[in-house]
């Protein structure tokens, strides 16, 4: 299984939960995992149309999925993904 670590944002959604181990061999299985356990966060990662919302980055062993295959990154048993919200605003 690979380790998810949950921003403090989406911990509500996940009973608390600072990280979650999910099954999954695709970052979207592994996400997808996550929704289905705790359906709260469905909407805060994934859009209408399935995909991932443009303001959540995801990082697969410090590598944003994105410069990767995205949600069809590859997941290995001893990986790790991080959930980062982007985050807006400034002066």
């Amino acid at each position: 299984m690979a380790v998810v670590r949950i921003p403090p944002v989406l911990r509500p959604s996940v009973g608390g939960e600072k990280e979650l181990d999910a099954d999954g061999a695709s970052v979207r299985d592994v996400l997808r995992s996550v929704a289905e356990r705790h359906p709260d966060t469905q909407g805060q990662l994934f859009s209408p149309d399935g995909e991932l919302n443009r303001y959540v980055n995801v990082y697969l062993n410090d590598e944003d999925v994105r410069v990767l295959e995205g949600l069809d990154t590859q997941v290995g048993d001893s990986d790790t993904l991080v959930i980062l919200p982007a985050m807006a605003g400034g002066a």
